[in-house]
């Protein structure tokens, strides 16, 4: 139940729009293995390490995403048979040559390779591309319904596809994941994941452990034969714990009792004092297990952020992306080295952007890393969202006091593109919509009082926040555009 509860609460991180629900369940993004690994989050890794040592892969089985939804794929066919899995050796050159690539595509700074393997990322991407839509409009349907009915307890919101890239490598991934839990339950978690694999090389180590008696073992293989990561040797007593992900399935099918928990440091031959008036080990139930862990995984959640409610802006349609000769990165990524270096593509900044200013990239340097464009909206100074939603690290805290001092980029004029040049009328909306009163309306000829007037940009004032090309009504591509900066200032 504990799994359950953790897998819907990390699926509606990504399906909330509205960014409310952060606000109380943002930590659980937060405790994800790699993230907080890039996020230098001591506390979280040392717990998660912790765990592994003490109880094997806890965090495979009730935190990670991806490992909850692999178990519901697999327990979707158990009506039509049961006990279909049986024990195979474990891939050891398949994991580690796994392994060492992705290490080697983090120090080479291959994000999009990262992204692709890391779990909790590939399991933000399929809900945020497949399931957010489906999501949405089914709210928008609600909020018509309620509408006619004179409530207001819905909005519509706008369905839209970021990435038609992103979006196939989400549909590919979750066909693969899933045809791999359907037919053989935990693959991709112990032949490609590298956490999986990380964690199971600390597994092999751990204090508690799952352990066949011999005496009592009637070699019935029915635990090998429910076990979904193939991890029991029913034949010759043994299971590998580099594997196992402790679901507890085969302790529940066990008639005999003949699979209990042993302290690995427990000497032989003698019980670890839990026993019944007639000497046989009493096993914790799974409740109780999971107990203990959502006791322990409760001391790690960080304080829920305060909610926040921002209105929103009409949409303009029909702009079109302008040529960044440098891409933006989000305020708080501190440039763009170190947001390609920390950033897994898990997408929950995408989510949460309330103004649709972050999407997916598409280029294959960056892809699935999300960038900056403003054509349904620009970065609002007193929106943070993105900085408290990020669990790695790439765009690092903020408040809105800093954020008005952080340059991103600055405004470019295109002289080519600007209504009262190419309309002969009035606009000024650039200037009047800026924040930072970085753009000033001159007159067009030095000197001439009657000539329309065109905008200036002071560069030093501007923090590339997007109003400007947002609200341009230049068609199809703003007379403003941001340019990005590779590394932030602070103005």
């Amino acid at each position: 139940m504990l799994a359950v509860l953790v897998g819907i609460m990390v699926t509606l991180l990504f399906l909330d729009f509205t960014g409310t629900l952060h606000a109380w369940l943002g930590w659980m993004a937060k405790i994800q293995f790699l993230p907080a690994l890039l996020a230098l989050n001591a506390g979280v890794v040392f717990f998660l390490l912790v765990l592994t040592l003490l109880f094997g892969r806890i965090y495979c089985s009730v935190i990670c995403p991806l490992g909850i939804f692999q178990d519901f794929v697999a327990w979707l066919p158990k009506r039509r048979k049961k006990n279909r899995y049986s024990y195979s050796p474990a891939l050891s050159w398949l994991r580690y040559g796994v392994l060492a690539l992705f290490v080697l595509a983090m120090l080479g700074g291959a994000g999009s390779f990262v992204a692709l393997l890391e779990p909790y990322s590939a399991y933000g991407r399929i809900v945020t591309n497949l399931f957010a839509p489906v999501y949405q409009w089914a709210n928008n349907g609600l909020a018509y319904l309620s509408e006619r009915a004179g409530s207001y307890a819905f909005y519509e919101t706008e369905v839209w596809l970021r990435s038609g890239i992103v979006f196939g490598i989400a549909v590919v991934t979750l066909v693969a994941i899933a045809v791999l839990a359907w037919r053989n339950g935990r693959t991709y978690c112990n032949a490609i994941c590298p956490v999986g694999t990380v964690l199971g090389f600390l597994s092999k180590h751990s204090l508690f452990r799952l352990a066949i008696d011999k005496d009592k073992c009637v070699s019935c293989n029915l635990c090998a034969r429910r076990c979904k990561a193939s991890c029991i040797d029913s034949k010759n007593h043994r299971i590998d714990y580099s594997r196992c992900v402790d679901c507890m399935d085969c302790v529940d099918v066990c008639t005999h009792g003949a699979i209990h928990w042993e302290s690995r440091l427990k000497k032989e031959g003698k019980h670890d004092g839990m026993q019944h008036p007639a000497g046989g080990c009493v096993e914790p139930t799974r409740r109780k297990f999971l107990s203990l862990v959502a006791l322990l995984a409760a001391g790690t959640a960080l304080k829920a952020q305060e909610k926040k409610v921002d209105g929103g802006l009409a949409v303009i349609e029909d702009k079109k992306v302008p040529e960044r000769a440098t891409s933006i990165v989000p305020p708080g990524a501190v440039s763009a080295r170190h947001f390609a270096q920390h950033c897994t593509g898990c997408q929950l900044c995408v989510s949460v952007c309330e103004n649709q200013v972050l999407r997916p990239s598409t280029d294959w340097q960056r892809l699935m890393q999300p960038e900056m464009s403003y054509e349904r909206g620009y970065c609002r100074p007193e929106c943070t969202k993105c900085s408290e939603a990020c669990p790695a690290g790439a765009i690092r805290p903020i408040t809105v006091e800093e954020k008005t001092a952080i340059q991103i980029g600055h405004a470019v004029w295109v002289k080519e593109n600007c209504v009262p040049l190419t309309d002969g009328v009035e606009c000024g909306n650039c200037a009047r919509h800026c924040p930072t009163g970085a753009i000033l309306m001159v007159h067009s000829v030095p000197g001439d009082e009657r000539s329309l007037k065109i905008p200036v940009v002071n560069e030093e004032r501007c923090i590339g926040c997007g109003a400007c090309e947002y609200l341009c009504p230049a068609r199809p591509f703003s007379a403003i555009y941001v340019e990005g900066h590779e590394v932030h200032r602070i103005i």
